[in-house]
């Protein structure tokens, strides 16, 4: 982290509110990116179309092609449309406790406001490890 950029990142993440923010962005695009791709293996093993899966749910087509589509403009899907889709696929949607390691990074910021510099290496390495990658 030593670029001009990492460097107005980490004094930028001193400031409480845009280091929460930060976070949560964070978090909310590398959750959303995990079962997006995990529904639409699960779709692929099934066999099923984008189609197939709209009708099963009782969505129109393009809505489900629009929340499987690689760089989704719609990058937060309501929980109710998530659990459609899990259980038309056989699947349910379970909440599991972070691993230590990001919890450190994303639970403490998220409570306290700050991070640590050490932190902020971690911080920035779970953003990029979770960047999207959903399929097209």
């Amino acid at each position: 982290m030593t670029s001009l950029f990492w460097k107005d990142l980490a004094t930028d993440l001193e400031d409480p509110e845009f280091l929460r923010e930060y976070v949560r962005e964070s978090v909310r695009i590398a959750t959303v990116d995990a079962i997006m791709n995990a529904l639409d293996q699960a779709r692929l093993a099934e066999g099923l179309s984008k189609a197939e899966v709209a009708r099963a749910i009782g969505a129109e087509p393009a809505v489900v092609r629009r929340l499987f589509a690689a760089g989704n403009t719609n990058p937060n899907p309501t929980l109710g449309t998530l659990v459609d889709v899990a259980a038309a696929l056989g699947l349910r949607i379970k909440v599991e406790p972070l691993p230590d390691e990001e919890r450190e990074a994303v639970t403490d910021p998220l409570r306290s406001g700050s991070v640590s510099p050490a932190a902020i290496e971690r911080l920035v390495a779970f953003r990029s490890q979770h960047e999207s990658t959903q399929p097209a």
